[in-house]
């Protein structure tokens, strides 16, 4: 929990220089820049639309985004998405829906769209404090799926978390269920090559790099021989030469190891 502690502050000012607010009312704007200036030197960029905000986030490169959700003529969901699956430098960076609509359709569109946090309004100095510090000195680990980009939905997904909604599978990152997810991350993508492959390769190419760490953590050449293989083909320098055919090969040779996770690195 936030403790008001001037170095916590100075931590999360650090991490939020720069802050675009996407919202279309003007004094909502000015209220929540009017806070989040008491934690630190932060500059503000605000605009009223989801137009407006996308041009504005390649511009400045912001460090969180705040975003209004659909019912405000402000469609923050839609603007998340577009951003997670950009070429943008900061497309990974935390995104929070702040909003008068919390309800249960909009909470779970908001995750499922890849906002780290949601905040109802009319909301509290405290209430903000305690986003901000969730979304700078606590990241979740990053998803980069085709389905699902962004920050892990598991919100109990954590070290810090011991409680009765703790999956045993998640075990702090366990070399078994990072095997596990992973392949089923790449067995998604292939399906996606045809409809969706900017963000398919993309996908590709993050879990060839999380499946050659694995394959060096549990000593299995083969496993880090086959990801690096892919990696090749979708990052390394003869990606651009290889065709669909050879990545389709490189992704079938992972697949063989689908029915070896349950028992491996456990």
């Amino acid at each position: 929990m936030f403790d008001g502690n001037i170095r916590t502050l100075q931590r999360i000012a650090a991490k939020m220089q720069r802050v675009l607010i996407v919202d279309p009312s003007t004094p909502a704007v000015r209220l929540l820049a009017d806070q989040l200036r008491h934690v630190g030197q932060v500059q503000i960029f605000s605009a009223p639309t989801v137009e407006a905000g996308w041009s504005m986030a390649r511009t400045i490169d912001p460090m969180l985004v705040f975003v209004e959700h659909a019912s405000s003529g402000c469609d923050g969901q839609a603007l998340a998405r577009k951003i997670r699956r950009s070429d943008l430098a900061c497309r990974e960076n935390p995104i929070i829906m702040c909003t008068a609509e919390a309800t249960a359709e909009a909470i779970f569109g908001a995750r499922d769209a890849g906002i780290h946090e949601f905040m109802r309004k009319p909301f509290t100095i405290k209430d903000l404090e305690r986003r901000l510090e969730a979304v700078t000195l606590k990241p979740r680990d990053w998803v980069e799926a085709v389905q699902y980009v962004g920050p892990d939905r598991r919100r109990f997904n954590s070290a810090e978390y011991k409680g009765p909604r703790k999956r045993k599978a998640d075990a702090a990152g366990t070399p078994a269920a990072r095997l596990s997810q992973a392949l089923r991350i790449v067995k998604s993508a292939a399906t996606a090559l045809d409809s969706d492959p900017s963000q398919a390769r993309r996908a590709l190419a993050a879990q060839a790099v999380e499946l050659k760490k694995i394959g060096t953590l549990i000593s299995d050449p083969r496993l880090a021989e086959a990801a690096a293989a892919l990696e090749a083909c979708t990052t390394g320098p003869t990606a651009e030469t290889l065709g669909r055919q050879e990545l389709i090969a490189r992704i079938d040779v992972l697949m063989g190891f689908m029915g070896e996770d349950a028992g491996r690195a456990a």
